[in-house]
């Protein structure tokens, strides 16, 4: 080969070579995600959660957490569950307090390094003080709405509970929350939150970033899989129209609809056998 055409082809396969060592950097991190069912609410009806559904229909819900691990060591949970003794009712069974339900995974509660609140709801929220170095990230809105206006005559509070809120602010004044304004924001590498779900005054879904592509936790914006797949508005909504919107732009985010995991739906432990003992590898 002449000498010059040699150092042509040096050259080409230097850059191109950089150019995949360059487009390899600006791909964002993929991580492993896991939904942990920490409890079981048995015979729920199927009409609180999906609208139009035929009354008497029950279903045994699953309380779940989310663990995004990455691959620079950060340990980010999607919701942190509930724990105080008013919420342990005779209508919960097969109760582990969500840090302890971590263990499955080999995580202690000090090695989360952050808590995605969706919503303020009771069993989405009530857990955040249980991780002692975590920061939590939650609509700026929705902490405003919550810890003001939703107190005043005829604001909205179903769900929420003045110990959590109380404990959301305590948590502020550490200087530990992080209020994200608005949508499409991605928080930490690989991890993006989106609003418009309307399950509560400004609740927010997750994509990540994962080995098969974006996934999505959709959290309650999206009870069960039957929402999605009978395009059916879950039935505990500020707005069922918007509630529907998101639902179709989880389908245009999720590399694929089976990576679209809903907030509730036993089945995502069949859908994801692996590794078991109540965790589901979302993959």
């Amino acid at each position: 080969m002449p000498r010059r055409h040699a150092s042509l082809l040096l050259i080409s396969t230097i850059f191109a070579a950089a150019w995949t060592a360059e487009a390899r950097a600006a791909e964002p991190p993929a991580h492993e995600v896991y939904a942990v069912r920490y409890a079981t609410m048995p015979g729920f009806p199927v009409a609180a959660l999906v609208q139009g559904a035929e009354r008497g229909r029950k279903l045994d819900i699953a309380m779940t957490i989310w663990v995004l691990k990455g691959p620079d060591g950060r340990i980010a949970l999607v919701d942190a569950g509930f724990y105080r003794p008013q919420f342990l009712t005779e209508g919960v069974a097969d109760y582990t307090r969500p840090d302890k339900a971590l263990e499955r995974l080999g995580i202690r509660p000090d090695q989360v390094t952050d808590v995605v609140v969706t919503h303020v709801h009771w069993d989405h929220v009530d857990g955040i003080d249980l991780f002692p170095k975590a920061r939590v990230w939650i609509q700026k809105d929705e902490f405003a709405y919550y810890t003001g206006a939703a107190w005043q005559p005829g604001g909205k509070r179903g769900g929420v509970y003045p110990d959590d809120v109380l404990a959301l602010v305590k948590l502020n004044t550490q200087g530990r929350v992080s209020l994200v304004d608005g949508d499409a924001k991605e928080i930490f590498p690989g991890v993006t939150v989106y609003t418009g779900g309307r399950h509560t005054f400004a609740s927010q879904y997750v994509g990540v970033n994962t080995m098969a592509g974006r996934a999505v936790i959709a959290s309650d914006n999206l009870y069960l899989y039957e929402n999605l797949e009978t395009h059916a508005p879950i039935a505990q909504t500020f707005d069922a129209r918007s509630n529907l919107a998101a639902q179709d732009r989880m389908k245009q985010l999720a590399a694929s609809p089976r990576l679209i995991v809903p907030g509730h739906d036993p089945a995502v432990f069949t859908r994801f056998p692996k590794p078991g003992d109540g965790v589901a590898r979302v993959e």
